[in-house]
């Protein structure tokens, strides 16, 4: 599977704002300057991991992003799900019930263990 740039620059995002864990919340414009990610682009994948609950916003003198839980909880493939969509290889895995024939496919335990397999993580 290849990441999009919204998910590589979402998680490179994410893992700035994890090393300031415990520190206070971190500047969108620092992190996008560390990463070399443009902040309006930033600004965008931001808003659903807040939305999410992955990360918190905060307005004001000492405001910025930070994580609402310590950063070994933060699960890649939920975060890269959240920015990509579905990580499954085929749509059936995600609606079996829209493939009728997906119970007598061949290739659908195959692809749904593949599926599994990546959101582990």
């Amino acid at each position: 599977m290849k990441l999009s740039t919204r998910a590589r620059y979402g998680t490179k995002a994410l893992l700035g704002i994890a090393l300031h864990w415990g520190k206070g919340p971190v500047l969108l414009k620092d992190i996008a300057q560390r990463q070399q990610i443009p902040l309006p682009y930033l600004e965008r994948l931001i808003r659903p991991l807040v939305q999410a609950g992955i990360i918190k916003s905060t307005r004001g003198a000492r405001g910025g992003v930070s994580l609402l839980k310590p950063p070994k909880e933060v699960i890649l493939s939920e975060v890269v799900r959240l920015l990509e969509g579905s990580i499954a290889p085929v749509a059936c895995v995600d609606n079996p019930k829209l493939y009728p024939r997906s119970d007598l496919c061949v290739t659908h335990d195959i692809w749904s263990a593949t599926a599994c397999a990546a959101c582990k993580g």
